[in-house]
């Protein structure tokens, strides 16, 4: 039997209310609907979210994740994942490499989404999951400008394009780093940039180049003007991480916890529904490196990251120790960092062509 008032009676009513979408009413709480709205276990897809959320992926990874799954589910024929395991996690790998002819980070990545899904989704802990073989990825050099290609690019960059670029070359920032700096991140007296969250969950320290400075305080003067407009017309919050917005209510319309590089345009938050301004799309900056590169009449296949690479390049070419160039960069093993180490020899690994000679 039912209560008939009381704290466990408004609950109930709430859970039918919020769950039975068939035009019930509120008041006594059908025990049929009842029963199937709780017992209804949520989608496949939803549950995908919420588990990346409670392990705090980017968007970008949830929406990467959800759409391998997809087209995972589709090619078996929708068929539930519960009912599949390795052969067709398998077949559908080798699918996306014979006939897709995906690249193999590509198709690593519909692996990793697919090892998600089973492990922290479905709680799979068959030992086929780690016999997944992952596609081997050829190891290539990273394209790099030297000093002059480096400044005839800047030099055809204006106003934002030019800063975000600037920091990506002189601080040796990747490109959503930069983009997802906030204003409480520069130090300006200390010369210092702390980037947050960075690849692998990281903070680390890097430094701000002097050359920037009167710019990036010139154009967060405009940021500032822009802020206190949104928040004249009722807006000005923008997303926090984690559990800030919950913990620190009014943190999100602060002045520190805005967007260094925020967008033209306000939108609506995917996740919260909430108009925020949110920071400036890297689409822009790539078009807009892409151009200077080709206006500059560079032949190599520059993008916004080989301002990075050039970082790294060029000060291992001056002579700076690899340790401290590891840890500018934020890599994790300094193998990774060594792979910039090739600049240090002169071509063909420093051998002199019997031609010269």
């Amino acid at each position: 039997s039912l209560p008939k008032r009381g704290a466990e009676f408004s609950t109930i009513r709430k859970l039918v209310y919020s769950n039975h979408r068939d035009g019930l009413k509120l008041g006594l709480p059908n025990i049929p609907a009842f029963q199937s709205a709780m017992t209804q276990a949520p989608k496949l897809l939803d549950r995908v979210r919420e588990r990346i959320r409670f392990k705090h992926y980017s968007l970008r990874t949830e929406d990467s994740y959800v759409q391998w799954i997809k087209r995972f589910i589709l090619f078996h024929g929708k068929r539930h994942p519960a009912e599949m395991g390795a052969v067709e996690v398998e077949a559908f790998l080798t699918h996306l490499a014979v006939e897709g002819n995906v690249a193999a980070s590509t198709q690593n990545q519909a692996r990793s989404a697919l090892l998600f899904l089973y492990k922290e989704v479905l709680g799979s802990e068959l030992p086929w999951l780690n016999n997944v073989e992952q596609a081997k990825k050829p190891r290539r050099l990273p394209v790099v400008l030297n000093e002059d290609e480096v400044r005839e690019v800047l030099a055809r960059l204006d106003n934002v394009h030019w800063l975000v670029a600037a920091l990506l070359y002189g601080a040796g920032l990747r490109l959503m780093e930069a983009l997802r700096l906030r204003v409480q991140d520069v130090d300006f007296k200390r010369r210092e940039i702390l980037v947050r969250n960075g690849k692998g969950f990281k903070d680390r320290v890097t430094m701000l180049p002097d050359r920037v400075v009167s710019r990036l305080q010139g154009h967060l003067a405009t940021v500032r003007d822009l802020h206190e407009k949104d928040l004249a017309e009722g807006f000005g919050e923008v997303h926090l991480p984690y559990a800030l917005e919950r913990k620190y209510p009014a943190a999100g319309k602060s002045w520190g916890w805005q967007y260094v590089f925020p967008s033209g345009n306000r939108s609506v938050d995917p996740r919260s529904g909430k108009t925020r301004r949110h920071h400036l799309d890297e689409q822009t900056i790539q078009r807009a490196v892409k151009q200077a590169v080709r206006s500059a009449g560079i032949v190599k296949a520059a993008t916004p990251h080989t301002l990075r690479h050039s970082f790294a390049t060029h000060l291992l070419q001056k002579g700076q120790d690899i340790r401290t160039v590891q840890e500018l960069l934020g890599h994790e093993d300094v193998q990774t960092t060594m792979i910039y180490t090739h600049v240090l020899n002169r071509g063909g690994h420093g051998v002199t062509s019997p031609l010269d000679a």
